[in-house]
């Protein structure tokens, strides 16, 4: 019965006029974000960053998380219409979605894409309810070298699932523990590689590298592309799908789901690789795989689900461990501490309102979007034919005004640029910056447990072995980076990526 009480308190709190206007700007924006090919919600978070400050921490926190599951809807409108993903785990809706619009059934394909991501968003929303508050209950015997183990387990997961080749993830690692070592030390307040910059006293500030190292970079990126999008000119009629649409679809919904909801608790970004293991399974159990490739509804049917299941399911290790599994949960990290919140078991417990609250605006942000995307469709349509030499320089201006509000600073804003062309390298050399944000964020949160566990145990590093649960977690780390460095998983692991 707890469920239910937490649940009302939960919608209590989103239900305010506030919450709910910030829930259907969070879920309009990140429509509008995952239509428009070129940012993805990391950089949009990343940019609307500092427009949280001012915000009610639940308030900003709805905003922030109706973007990344508004963005799992948006892309797949691009991915049908246009052939072109509006962000990375919409690619394999091209595959078969792009199929039926050229089929002239692109009303059927838009309309399972989000009746199947409502599903696996509503699914998945009780699992995060469920689960949660277990996670977070467990979470309380955690102490100091648990904790370390822990983020050192995921650390090693981003390593594994990252998309770039194992050494490029583990480079990108240390180079965001370097960054987030930047400043004055925890205990001594003595300054640590500063360089005698004064600006650095405090570290170097998240929103900053976040925004310069996605936001401006992607615009770089972008840039170098020609603005090539051939948008369906016929008008989309017959939304509906017919019965038989819907019996084709629904097994494919519920395993995408089922695939969804287990990959997105993954450290590493398992939520982005939820559509291709489920697109992947789909064309194996088919009586005939040919059809894929062609127009087959349960090519949208799957990955669409898979893909919001996942988005919903990688804030539990957020809101009850306070560890965050991929880029976009870091940002949230960011967002939380700055509102004052340390993520947490704690929060469910010394801030329930905020934790239920999260849980009931998922529930209505998956409504929203239902809406949002099918009526509306023909205005993204009308979106899309948008030149990018209007949008890019606005968004650009965007970013800097944003980073310059965090502290009055114009050395924010040359940092900004020196992370935006840092990220531009990066990227055209094939390094993914999202291990490098993780572990920036991870790295001052590691290097407190462990120096208090060597508080607690006085020096001595075996008390990361002679607890069990911290064995158990550093035991984990070491089998996965065992395992993938065995040559012919490693192999298969970059066959997989490339595919």
């Amino acid at each position: 019965m707890d469920i239910f009480a937490n649940l009302a308190l939960g919608f209590g709190a989103a239900f305010s006029p506030m919450n709910l206007g910030l829930c259907f700007v969070g879920a309009l924006v990140g429509t509008l974000i995952g239509v428009l090919p070129g940012l993805g919600p990391i950089a949009t978070i990343a940019i609307l960053l500092p427009i949280t400050f001012s915000l009610d921490p639940l308030g900003a926190l709805i905003m922030l998380a109706g973007i990344y599951y508004g963005a799992q809807y948006g892309g797949s409108t691009t991915a049908i219409l246009v052939n072109m993903p509006g962000e990375t785990s919409a690619v394999v809706t091209t595959l078969d979605g792009h199929q039926m619009a050229r089929q002239g059934r692109a009303g059927p394909a838009l309309a399972i894409a989000a009746l199947g991501s409502f599903f696996a968003g509503t699914v998945a929303t009780f699992l995060v309810a469920l689960i949660g508050p277990l996670l977070a209950q467990a979470a309380q015997a955690f102490g100091p070298p648990e904790y370390f183990a822990l983020m050192l387990f995921g650390l090693v997961g981003a390593t594994v699932l990252a998309s770039s080749s194992f050494v490029k993830a583990v480079a990108m690692i240390l180079v965001g523990l370097l960054l987030g070592s930047i400043g004055s030390d925890i205990e001594t307040g003595a300054p640590r590689l500063t360089f005698g910059i004064a600006q650095f006293a405090e570290g170097i500030n998240f929103t900053t590298l976040a925004v310069g190292l996605f936001g401006v970079a992607e615009i770089l990126r972008n840039l170098e592309n020609p603005e090539q999008r051939g948008v369906l000119d016929k008008p989309i009629k017959g939304l509906m799908p017919t019965w038989a649409d819907i019996r084709q679809s629904f097994p494919a919904v519920l395993r995408g789901t089922g695939i969804g909801s287990v990959l997105g608790i993954l450290p590493g970004n398992g939520a982005v690789l939820a559509p291709y293991a489920s697109y992947t399974l789909e064309k194996k159990l088919a009586r005939d795989p040919g059809r894929f490739g062609r127009g087959a509804i349960e090519g949208v049917a799957g990955p669409e689900s898979a893909n919001n299941a996942g988005a919903q399911t990688s804030f539990i290790p957020l809101l009850t461990l306070g560890i965050p599994p991929n880029a976009v949960m870091a940002m949230m990290v960011g967002a939380m501490t700055i509102q004052g919140i340390i993520p947490g078991p704690q929060v469910m417990t010394e801030n329930p309102r905020l934790f239920w609250g999260m849980i009931a605006s998922m529930w209505i942000g998956n409504a929203m979007l239902v809406i949002i995307n099918l009526p509306l469709v023909g205005v993204w349509v009308r979106l899309l034919r948008m030149p990018y030499r209007l949008l890019y320089p606005a968004i650009l201006l965007f970013c800097c005004v944003g980073v310059y509000t965090v502290n009055g600073s114009y050395v924010d804003v040359l940092m900004l640029s020196v992370f935006g062309f840092a990220g531009y390298g990066l990227a055209k050399l094939g390094f993914e910056p999202a291990p490098l944000l993780l572990a920036f964020v991870l790295g001052p949160l590691m290097e407190e447990n462990l120096r208090r566990s060597f508080l607690i145990a006085r020096g001595d590093p075996m008390i990361f072995v002679e607890r069990p649960l911290s064995l158990a977690l550093l035991l984990m780390a070491v089998g996965l980076l065992l395992i993938v460095l065995m040559p012919s998983l490693r192999r298969k692991r970059d066959e997989a990526f490339r595919e």
